[in-house]
């Protein structure tokens, strides 16, 4: 009697086990990769003004980009932002090397501007045009972008925006554009997913 109440056990643990990585890739849980108090985890590239602001990383100034300090390969992001000016421009750069100045060469980057938002871009080559529209200042808006071998996906407050199996990186770092438009991003969580 005891060996049978021990499998169940076992098999409820398993059970809840499964249920919490399939909510890890679903939900949105994952790793937070910023702190909310100090900007550990992220390291600032060329000439860039980042800060913690109200628990929010804040994109002040600059002409660069602030990047994680490890590289990722097939991931899932998810972040909020909101602009805090008139015509914004920032990006989230993925798989991104560390050639280039002011931001990455040939990096793959998924567009932050207020009249391409959401567009995917190469280096200054679009690959998927933008067709979010244009958000309001101050609104928060979610992001969730996936990335398994040479697909990349983007969502947009829960609706699906583009998918394409175009995106040539392998490996490289997840990083937040600087062109001296002032952004807040919070909530930036990821989950590493194995590779196929």
């Amino acid at each position: 009697m005891l060996n049978k109440a021990r499998c169940y056990l076992m098999a409820g643990a398993v059970a809840l086990l499964l249920l919490a990585h399939a909510d890890d890739t679903k939900g949105g849980v994952g790793r937070s990769i910023f702190n909310g108090k100090d900007l550990a985890g992220w390291v600032p590239v060329h000439d860039v003004t980042f800060e913690v602001k109200d628990g929010n990383l804040r994109l002040v100034k600059g002409m660069g980009w602030l990047r994680t300090d490890k590289e990722y390969e097939d991931f899932i992001l998810e972040f909020e932002w909101r602009a805090l000016e008139e015509k914004y421009d920032s990006g989230i750069f993925l798989r991104a090397g560390l050639e280039g100045k002011p931001w990455p060469k040939d990096g793959w980057q998924v567009n932050l501007r207020y009249d391409a938002l959401g567009g995917l871009v190469k280096g200054f080559k679009s690959v998927v045009p933008a067709e979010t529209p244009k958000m309001p200042v101050n609104k928060w808006v979610k992001f969730r972008i996936e990335a398994r071998g040479n697909k990349l996906s983007l969502d947009v407050d829960g609706e699906r925006a583009w998918e394409t199996e175009a995106f040539d990186a392998t490996k490289g770092y997840i990083g937040i554009q600087a062109e001296d438009k002032s952004f807040d991003f919070r909530n930036i969580r990821v989950i590493e997913l194995p590779r196929k």
